[in-house]
C-alpha cells in the first residue's frame, strides 16, 4: 500500500503488537518499552497517562515513526512502519499524521505562515499559503501571520504548531503534552483548538499528558508505568470538551 493511502475503515488506524525500545545508557541498554501491545481506531480520543519516564513520549515517537522500535511491529493507517525507510515514512507524516510538541518547534527566522506553510510545500503544492492562511485562521491567528514565533505568546505558538500539524488535515493527530509550557487559561484554548480539529477532521486524537483533568476529555486512557500498558479505562459516556 503507498504511504499516501488510507487503511480500509475497519482496520485499526494504529496498531501496535509487542513492541520494544531499548537505548543505549551510560551504565548499559535502558529499557524504554516493554512489550507494548494496543489498538487506536479511526475517530478515537486517547490519553496516554503515567508518570516521567514512563516511556509516553517515546511511544508517541514510535508510533509516529520517529523512532524505529528495537522489536514488535507498528502499523499506522495500514502501512508497517518497518517496511517504510526515511523517505517513506515522512510521505506517510504529511499525508496522514499530524503531531504537536510541547516546545512548538517552530522555526524561529520564519513567519507564522511559513512555518504552517512548510509541510504543504513539501508536499508539492502550489497553493501552500493560501491554505496556511487558511489554517492559522481556523486556530484564531488570523492576525498573526506575518509575525514570527519570537512576536507571538507561548500560547499563539502552540496553535501556530497546531495549525501545522492540521494543515493537510491527517488522520491521526499526535500531540506530546501540548498544555505543559502553558498556563491555564492559554491551555484551554489550545485544547479547544486540538478537540474541534478532531470534530471536524473526524481525526483520531492522542495526546500525551499528565493532567487528568485533560485526560478526562478522552474516549479512553491508557496507563503507562516502567515502559507497560499497565491499565485501560474507557470513559462512560461522551465528556464534555471542556476543562
Amino acid at each position: 500500500m503507498p504511504a499516501d493511502s488510507a487503511p480500509p475503515p475497519s482496520d485499526p488506524l494504529v496498531l501496535l503488537d509487542d513492541v520494544s525500545l531499548t537505548l543505549p545508557g551510560a551504565a548499559g541498554p535502558v529499557e524504554i518499552l516493554r512489550g507494548v501491545s494496543l489498538a487506536i481506531a479511526a475517530g478515537e480520543t486517547v490519553a496516554v497517562v503515567g508518570p516521567s519516564g514512563s516511556g509516553k513520549s517515546s511511544l508517541m515517537m514510535i508510533v509516529a515513526g520517529l523512532e524505529r522500535p528495537s522489536g514488535g511491529r507498528v502499523l499506522v493507517a495500514g502501512h508497517d512502519l518497518d517496511r517504510l525507510d526515511e523517505n517513506a515514512l515522512a510521505r506517510l507524516r504529511r499525508s496522514h499524521v499530524g503531531i504537536v510538541f510541547q516546545s512548538f518547534h517552530l522555526l524561529p527566522t520564519m513567519t507564522a505562515l511559513e512555518n504552517v506553510a512548510i509541510p504543504v510545500e513539501l508536499a508539492g503544492r502550489g497553493d501552500a499559503f493560501a491554505i496556511a492562511a487558511a489554517a492559522l485562521a481556523r486556530v484564531g491567528l488570523a492576525d498573526r501571520v506575518g509575525h514570527y514565533p519570537g512576536q507571538l505568546s507561548g500560547g499563539e505558538q502552540q496553535r501556530v504548531a497546531i495549525a501545522r500539524a492540521l494543515v493537510a488535515d491527517p488522520v491521526l493527530l499526535l500531540a506530546d503534552e501540548p498544555t505543559g509550557n502553558l498556563d491555564a487559561a492559554t491551555g484551554r484554548v489550545v485544547i479547544d483548538c486540538l478537540f474541534e480539529a478532531h470534530a471536524r477532521l473526524g481525526s483520531a486524537l492522542v495526546l500525551i499528558t499528565h493532567e487528568a483533568a485533560l485526560a478526562e476529555l478522552c474516549d479512553r486512557q491508557l496507563q503507562l508505568l516502567d515502559g507497560r500498558v499497565v491499565g485501560e479505562r474507557r470513559a462512560a459516556a461522551p465528556q464534555l470538551r471542556a476543562l
